[in-house]
């Protein structure tokens, strides 16, 4: 591959990692501005590494979450007198572990099934449109939440977010989307259900981008120079840019309701839509 198409292709990753960065952690849906997104940014490189790209590029957002939390993420201390542990981060991890159940185990039967049946305009604009109406229906009545700190989560409450999880595995839901839908209807504050959303998102996106690593070097594929330096730039883009997002989010949410991310997925599910339509028009044609 010559020089040109080399930037080019590596140009493309680096817009890639900026979408991830920001749409994986606000409750917009990274699949679905994705799905736009590859519309305009066709790489030249085979469909097995991408379907393992869009997925593997979210382990640079992860290592944001861990950067920005790990004081609080981190069980151990050098302190004798706390006998070298923080029993909040371990009731912590414990809260992350139980939430991450549901998503674990049903991830692991229903991922290729999904893939191969769901990942299609019509179930992104679908879900996006949803949950952004579940969104302005939360927030369309005062709120006076009862939980708003991490050590008033319970571990029923942990596991009942983690359900609502699960249900990110239909594209265009968003991850952070679901639980914080989920953590708002159980009674978290703004800023607690965004945090918990973060922390969620450590084991099972590591998880999800193991499994895909897995599969795909399983089914006998390797990656080339070009698909290495695509696959570092995409998470090395997708970390920066994720710890600006998050530092965003967290100081948005102090002040501000969710219904403009709610009116937002709506707009951008007509959109996919439009554009669903357009491309089967195209085609008949």
């Amino acid at each position: 591959m010559n020089e040109p198409v080399l930037i080019w292709e590596l140009l493309k990753s680096v817009l890639m990692g900026i979408v991830e960065g920001i749409t994986e952690w606000l409750p917009i849906s990274s699949t679905g501005h994705l799905i736009l997104l590859e519309q305009l940014v066709q790489f030249e490189l085979s469909d097995e590494f991408l379907t393992m790209f869009r997925v593997v590029i979210q382990l640079g957002a992860i290592l944001a979450v861990v950067l920005l939390y790990f004081d609080r993420l981190w069980p151990f201390t050098a302190d004798p007198a706390r006998r070298y542990c923080k029993p909040g981060a371990f009731s912590l991890w414990g809260k992350i572990l139980v939430g991450s159940l549901p998503a674990a185990v049903l991830g692991l039967l229903l991922d290729d099934w999904l893939d191969a049946h769901l990942y299609n305009y019509w179930v992104v604009a679908a879900m996006l449109i949803l949950y952004g109406v579940f969104f302005l229906l939360i927030e369309q009545k005062p709120r006076r939440p009862r939980i708003n700190k991490l050590s008033q989560l319970s571990y029923q409450d942990a596991l009942i977010i983690g359900f609502w999880q699960v249900l990110a595995m239909v594209p265009g839901t968003s991850r952070s989307g679901a639980t914080i839908v989920g953590a708002l209807l159980l009674g978290a504050s703004r800023p607690l259900a965004a945090q918990f959303t973060f922390f969620l998102a450590v084991p099972v996106m590591f998880g999800a981008s193991g499994l895909k690593l897995v599969k795909f070097f399983a089914a006998g594929g390797s990656l080339t120079g070009l698909e290495i330096g695509v696959l570092v730039t995409g998470m090395a883009v997708a970390f920066v840019v994720s710890l600006l997002t998050i530092g965003f989010l967290m100081n948005y949410v102090k002040k501000h309701n969710f219904k403009l991310f709610g009116w937002y997925r709506i707009a951008l599910g007509t959109l996919v839509l439009m554009v669903a339509v357009l491309q089967k028009l195209i085609y008949r044609a």
